[in-house]
């Protein structure tokens, strides 16, 4: 299963450019949202999976750019694989996740 990884640099220059053709997904949970989100990012929790899993393809288009994130990388890259299982064909972690993203990008996201 091949998906790339991006660091939280990478990810600040790619919203920095409001591109249209990329689509982001957080996969944390609300709790975590609720302490610490970036807006453009849609929140999939891993924990919802069955109230999410069959529509990804209706919500999200396999064939564009997608970048998935959680609190340090590790459940967004098991979404990466889940998705490319899928089909997905351009799928990207961020390592770190968030709390790097706050360290390094953004110092007014919480952290937690």
């Amino acid at each position: 299963m091949n998906f790339d990884s991006i660091n939280v640099q990478e990810l600040a220059q790619i919203l920095a450019e409001e591109n249209q053709a990329i689509q982001l997904i957080d996969v944390r949970e609300e709790m975590e949202a609720q302490i610490a989100s970036i807006p453009p990012f849609k929140l999939l929790p891993l924990s919802k999976y069955e109230q999410w899993a069959n529509k990804i393809k209706e919500e999200f288009n396999p064939e564009l750019e997608t970048i998935v994130i959680c609190h340090h990388g590790i459940r967004s890259a098991n979404m990466c694989q889940w998705l490319v299982a899928q089909g997905f064909k351009n799928v990207k972690n961020v390592i770190g996740g968030i709390d790097a993203y706050s360290i390094y990008v953004d110092n007014t996201i919480n952290r937690y």
